[in-house]
Parts: structure tokens; sequence; C-alpha cells
């Protein structure tokens, strides 16, 4: 509302201001608007001031909105919603929705159109001439700017009719086709805010803004590994706020970028020249205006050390204490309680039932109408999940629903992932077969809005089960025809899946083939093992650029999206001692020219380079040793070792076990172009392409991938010990042959030794 006041405020003043101007002034004016870059007065929040500011242009399609799939409405009134929201520090000058349609030849043009709704108001309606029908289309659509609100639904509204006589409302013939390209556009004016933590995490990020952070870190011309340790807890907890819109942190060296950013300093560690930054007499955060750009602001995260910088980033990403005013100094961080494996916040528990209440909210659990949206269940599950030979993960699931009137063929899908696991009917009360009157009385009996309750148990294959996977639920409704001019929609259906729905995964050990670059990729793993990252170290180079800072940087901010935790546990050290990080599983960055480390474990690694030379071996320790052997589960290549000339945009990402520690494994990430590095991030934020990241080394160009084995392979995590031994039979042939043969041979001297006892009883006459 505030918003909308403000807007109308502006375009008025605009309005007055246009009326006076002489002339010359006017055709000065027009002249300016020709610009792509046009300015506007907008009063600064929290001041009286005003001050010209320059408005931009963005825009979403209905795919990045969260519009998995193109869509299609069906009957007479069909109504698909698409919801988004405006950052709080703009105020929206113009809209424009791009939509990519199609619609039924049959329609009645003079009674079929499409209304496009914005928060339940009419910005436009469409007519459905008869000349363009069964094409595909494309048309802009302008709407109201003052319809706009902080969270918004665009909605698109299907009035369909094939004929003037009786009709059936679902007809075959009423439908329309939306495709998920369709966008929509904003021109945005910017809101200066005051220098204020309480407003924090904004400006620097907004959980309206849908688009991917961006959000530029600063140090000084060297920063220490342990001002890096202290950024990246400060990225991870950026990553986790900006969730599945993905975050980027480019780092930059005594240098301030005209945006939005995060600086450090320590006394001895600070840019130098760029910003006046107030005395530091503890670990502090401070919240200061852009020297170059009054539009921007700096977030200051100070300390007299490394230990106070640190610790000032981990209160800021814990939120300890409250932050208010323009500085908060002398934090005190309270004792951080251990992290155990496997307790990230946003994955799945491994030690207990998980009820769905604790998954997604209540509103998301219910559904209306005769064709409603699926109830859809998101969830993060740990990678090396164990399910061989198991039935799958047990769901006891409870639901309800508006009873139905007699047995049809209503019921309830149950899919993970778009893959189809089972359905239930969605039954009538007991006794709705009976006659009418006595269907009457029952239903009169039960009291108006109660729910058809239901209940049911099923197992989830685990192959069905990714890291990052989404459990649906549709409620499939069946249409009963009355006959001719008698069907009529009512918009009474409800249904809901009850909150105290379980879903287990404690029966499952946790057992995983290694390398495994899609767990990586994915989750994070092996290290968001740890949610804190206390069991992983960083090896930059010993010589780091502001590009491998920036990867760094990003990568903590996935690992923060992935388990919901700040990675205040996080070791960051160059090549030159990695060994004092032996007993941690590492995370290995830099490119083959400057990271010491790819030349030195050579031996161990899958990957090696020389010059514009890259190598590779793929292959696997038992083809080696029993090429005979051929396991049905295995899928791999046959051992080769490939050579090629390196392309200007190649960017590899590749597993191994770790050369100090047999118990630990090494994730290295490689590049030594810019442009490399930007497209594996890229890769690993595009839900389209991270799929495609598998296996033990993977070669990215662009969004093209190509994935491979790597060299061996190895396991971490444990297994029980009779599941263990079943599994090492069920992989080793040769070692179930020689078990039997060694029970035969065990067996053979028990009896041996006793038919010889009895032979010699029976000689002694006994």
């Amino acid at each position: 509302m505030f918003k909308r006041q403000l807007l109308a405020a502006v375009m008025f003043g605009a309005a007055v201001a246009t009326s006076s101007l002489a002339p010359d002034a006017w055709a000065q004016s027009k002249k300016s608007k020709q610009s792509t870059t046009e300015a506007v007065e907008v009063p600064v929040l929290g001041t009286t001031a005003v001050a010209p500011i320059p408005q931009r242009t963005y825009g979403f399609t209905f795919k990045q909105l969260g519009v998995t799939q193109s869509f299609q409405l069906r009957g007479i009134d069909a109504i698909y919603s698409v919801p988004f929201s405006i950052p709080a520090d703009e105020v929206v000058t113009a809209v424009k929705v791009k939509l990519d349609f199609s619609y039924s030849p049959s329609l009645l043009t003079n009674l079929s159109h499409l209304k496009i709704l914005l928060n339940g108001e009419v910005a436009q309606t469409l007519p459905l001439p008869k000349e363009t029908a069964g094409s595909a289309l494309i048309r802009e659509i302008s709407i109201d700017p003052r319809l706009v609100a902080d969270f918004n639904q665009l909605s698109l509204q299907f009035i369909g009719h094939y004929t003037l006589d009786c009709e059936d409302p679902f007809h075959s013939s009423l439908w329309m086709n939306v495709s998920n390209l369709s966008s929509i556009h904003f021109t945005v004016a910017p809101l200066s805010v005051v220098n204020d933590l309480v407003l924090l995490p904004g400006p620097f990020f907004d959980r309206r803004d849908g688009r991917r952070l961006e959000r530029p870190f600063v140090f000084g011309t060297n920063p220490s590994t342990a001002t890096l340790e202290a950024a990246g807890i400060v990225a991870s907890w950026f990553g986790d706020l900006a969730s599945y819109r993905g975050a980027l942190f480019p780092a930059h060296f005594n240098r301030l970028p005209n945006d939005n950013l995060v600086l450090f300093a320590t006394s001895d560690d600070r840019p130098q020249g760029l910003v006046n930054l107030p005395a530091i007499n503890g670990p502090s955060v401070s919240v200061v205006t852009h020297p170059a750009d009054s539009r921007y602001k700096i977030l200051l995260v100070m300390g007299r050390d490394a230990t106070e910088l640190r610790a000032a980033a981990t209160s800021l990403a814990l939120a300890k204490p409250g932050l208010a005013g323009q500085t908060v100094s002398s934090i005190k961080l309270e004792n951080l309680k251990p992290r155990v494996p496997y307790d990230a916040p946003r994955w799945l528990p491994s030690d207990r039932p998980v009820k769905f209440g604790d998954l997604a909210t209540l509103q998301d659990l219910n559904v209306r109408g005769l064709t409603p949206d699926l109830v859809r269940l998101n969830m993060t599950t740990p990678p090396d999940l164990f399910g061989w030979n198991s039935k799958g993960v047990p769901v006891d699931l409870k639901y309800r629903y508006t009873p139905r009137v007699r047995q049809d063929k209503s019921n309830l899908n149950i899919l993970v992932n778009d893959k189809y696991v089972t359905s239930y009917p969605l039954l009538p009360y007991p006794g709705a077969n009976a006659p009418d009157s006595a269907v009457s009385d029952l239903i009169a009996k039960i009291g108006p809005g109660d729910l058809m309750p239901g209940q049911a148990k099923f197992n989830i294959p685990l192959v069905h089960l990714r890291s990052k996977s989404q459990m649906q639920f549709h409620f499939s409704f069946d249409y009963p025809k009355e006959g001719a001019c008698r069907d009529v929609v009512l918009d009474n259906m409800r249904a809901a899946i009850d909150p105290e729905s379980v879903i287990d995964i404690s029966s499952f050990p946790h057992y995983l083939k290694m390398p495994d670059v899609s767990a990586f990729a994915n989750t994070g793993f092996p290290f968001t093992r740890m949610a804190d990252l206390s069991e992983t170290a960083v090896v930059l180079p010993d010589s780091y650029s502001s590009g491998d800072v920036g990867t760094y940087l990003t990568l903590m901010g996935r690992m923060g999206q992935s388990t919901g935790l700040p990675v205040y546990g996080v070791a960051v050290t160059r090549a030159v001692d990695v060994q004092k990080f032996a007993n941690r599983d590492i995370l290995l960055l830099g490119g083959p020219s400057t990271q010491s480390l790819f030349k030195d474990w050579a031996k161990s690694m899958p990957f090696s380079a020389d010059g514009e030379l890259r190598y590779f071996s793929m292959s696997d320790l038992r083809r080696k040793y029993l090429p005979w052997y051929e396991s049905p589960k295995d899928d791999k290549p046959l051992t080769v070792n490939l050579s090629a000339v390196t392309l200007a945009r190649e960017a590899v990402v590749f597993g191994f076990q770790s050369p100090m520690n047999s118990s630990r494994s090494v994730v290295a990430l490689t590049s030594d172009r810019a442009t490399g590095q930007a497209d594996l991030l890229n890769a690993m934020m595009d839900e389209d392409v991270v799929p495609k990241i598998q296996g033990g080394i993977a070669v990215v160009r662009g969004k093209d991938v190509d994935s491979m084995e790597g060299v061996s392979t190895y396991y971490v995590g444990s297994l029980p010990p009779v599941l263990a031994v079943r599994w090492a039979l069920s992989n080793n042939i040769w070692l179930a042959v020689l078990l039997i043969v060694l029970v035969a041979i065990i067996l053979a001297g028990v009896f041996y030794t006793l038919l010889r006892r009895q032979a010699g009883a029976r000689s002694a006459g006994k």
C-alpha cells in the first residue's frame, strides 16, 4: 500500500512539473526521455531529501517464477496463478506481460476470452478471434503499475464456450495452452534506505526479489586466510537466504564497485583509501553509505584481529545479538554447540521420522477446486543413503477430502519428481451408495464442511529420491455427468494432506561409492555431512587471485543454501600448509598453472594438465585385475586414457581419495580462465544443467557437460555387519566361492573329527 501511495505521489508530481515547463524546457524533457535510462525524483525513505534516480528494466519467465512446465487451462472457467514479488527498495513504474499461448479453434469468439488479473483486479481482457485460433501466439500486455504490491499473484482466467446450446463444462474443445516461457517485465526506480542494521538482511538481500543474488565482497590488497574464513561465513548466510535463487559473490581487492556490498576489515588487513572506517574496538558490524554513490550501502564486518572478525561474521550470520542502529560493536559470541553428522536444518533428519508439517506450511498442504493444483512437498535427503535390496522409504500418509456422493473414479495420485509411485481411490462415506435420501441423511449427520479422512502406508523406491526431491500429491476428482443441460460446475471440492503424515529415512545406513561429483554439485557432499563444515578445509593456491576468492565465496554460499546453516567451522588454507588438515575433507581450488597440488597429487588424480594439454584417466581397479568379471551393477566405460587440447571455456570438477588420509575425500574445481570458473558456478546453479554433472569427472563448457567415471572408486560411510557381508558377497563372486569352499572345508573337518571319534569308540567296545 505504501508503494502504491508513493508511486501515485511520484506520478502526480511529475505531471505537475511537466505542466509548468516552458516550451524549451518541455522539448528538452522529451529529448531526455528518449534515452534508455530515465531519471525520476523519488523520496529517500527516512529523510526529506529528493534525488534523481535512474530507472531500469528487468524481467522473469514463468519458468523462473516456479512454473516448471507449460500448463493448460481447460473447461468453461479455468484459472492459473503465477506468484511474483517486488523488492522493498524498488518502486514499479511500468509492468508488461508477454504471453506465449494458443487456444482451441472450436471456441465461440463472442463468448470466449482470456482475463489477465493482478492481485484479483482485472488488468486487461484479451479476445480470442477465430482467425488466430490453433496457432502459437505472442501478445504483450501492459498493466497499470498501481496494481502492484510487494507480493503479487498474476492470474490468467480462461472463459471458454463452444456452443450456444447446453454444453459440457469440461468438453475436450475447451482448452488453452500457455508456455512457461511467457514472461513479465518491470521498469523500476530504486528507493534509498536509512543506515540501520535493523533492516538486515536488506538492502543486501531482499526475500521479495526473485532474481539471483549477486553481492560483491571487498577486501584489502592481500586478505589473509583467516579473513577469508570470516567472509565464507557471511557468504553462506547470504546463500541460505537466497535459497532457490542462487547467489554469486564476486571478490574485489582494494576496489569498491558501485553496488550494495560487504566489506571486511581488521586493524592490519583492510582496504586502503576507499571508505572512512569507524574505529575498531572489538567485533563489530556497521552499515554506511557508499562514498561514490549514495544509492548503495556498505555492510562493514570488522574486528581488531582475525578472531574478532570471525566472531563478528558468525554473530551476523546467526543473528546474535539482535542488531539495530548504524553500528553494533563489542559483540560477544556464545559458545556454539558442536554439530553432529547429517543434522543440517534443511536435510531430512536421519535419526527419526519427520512430520510433513515440519516440511511445509498448512496452507501449502491444502488445495481446492474440481481440478486442484498439486500439493508439493520439497525435501533434501542425504545423498549417501544406502538402499540396496530395501523396500524403499516408508511413508505414513494421512489425508482428507470432500466426501463423494457415490463411488466414482476419483483418486489420489502420488508422485516423486514427476515419477508415479502409487494411487488410492477417494471413497465415499460408508453407506453413500444407498438411496439418495439415505445419503442426504448421512451427510446431514456429518455436518457441513467435514472432510472424509483417509490413511495409507506405502514405500518410495529410493531410486526415485534425488538429493533434492519433490513429493507430489494429485487429488483427481471425477466429474459426474448428469445429462444434457443438467451439468453444473460446483466449486465445493476441498482436499488436504494432513501435517501429521510422516516420512522416515532413519532405517537407511550411510554408505556411498565415491567419487561422486553429482553429490557435490547438488548438496555439497561430502563437505556438508557436517553442516558447519567443521571437517572441511578449502585449499587455495599459494598466490590466490580475486577470481579464486570469488569462486570460494560462491561455493560457501552453495553450502549454506544446501544445509541452511552458516559454515562457521570451515578452514581456509594455502597449498603449502595443506598437511595441517590431513584429517579433513579437501575442497581444492585454483587453475592447473596456479595450484601446485595438481602436480604434487597427480598420481592420485584422474585429471592432470601440462600446458594446453589435459589428461583424463578413466577405469576401475577391478577391471584392471579381474577383466574377465563383469558386474551387472556397473555401467562404467572400459579403461581408457585421454588427452585433449584445452578449450577457451573449459572447467573441470572431479573427485578422488585424499592422498593424505584414505578415509577422506578431495573434490577439485579447476580452470585457468575466468570464463571457465563462471561457467562451472553457473552450471551448479542451473536446474537444467546440474543433473548432467555425474560420475567422477565432469568437464563443463558453457552449458555443455561431459561426465565420466574416475580412475578408481572407494566408499565412504559404513554398513551394519550383516548387510556389509551380504553387500561384499553380491559384488565379489570370487569371495562368495572362496567362502563356500572355506565353509565346506571347515564342515568336512568337523565331520571327519566326529566320525573318527565314533569309529574309535566302536573299536574300544564302547
